[in-house]
């Protein structure tokens, strides 16, 4: 069985993955297949209780900040 840690290495690499694949242009129908995979792999987590929804949250920011760079507005969730 795998660690948590293990686990989250493992989406963090699809995360950047799946943001490369954007970056490139991916066709639709791949990217699809790909989001599925993530969202699964994602609900997985959530589920079994190894991951919180912010710390995925979280992971999916610094990754496509990663790939894409910074965004480019910052929205503050008490601002709402």
């Amino acid at each position: 069985m795998k660690s948590r840690a293990q686990m989250l290495s493992e989406l963090r690499q699809m995360l950047h993955d799946v943001f490369v694949a954007r970056e490139r242009g991916t066709a639709h129908p791949q990217m699809a297949r790909v989001h599925g995979y993530v969202d699964g792999y994602m609900r997985a987590l959530l589920d079994c209780g190894l991951a919180t929804k912010e710390e995925l949250l979280v992971m999916v920011a610094e990754e496509r900040t990663t790939v894409s760079g910074p965004a480019t507005l910052v929205i503050s969730s008490t601002a709402a």
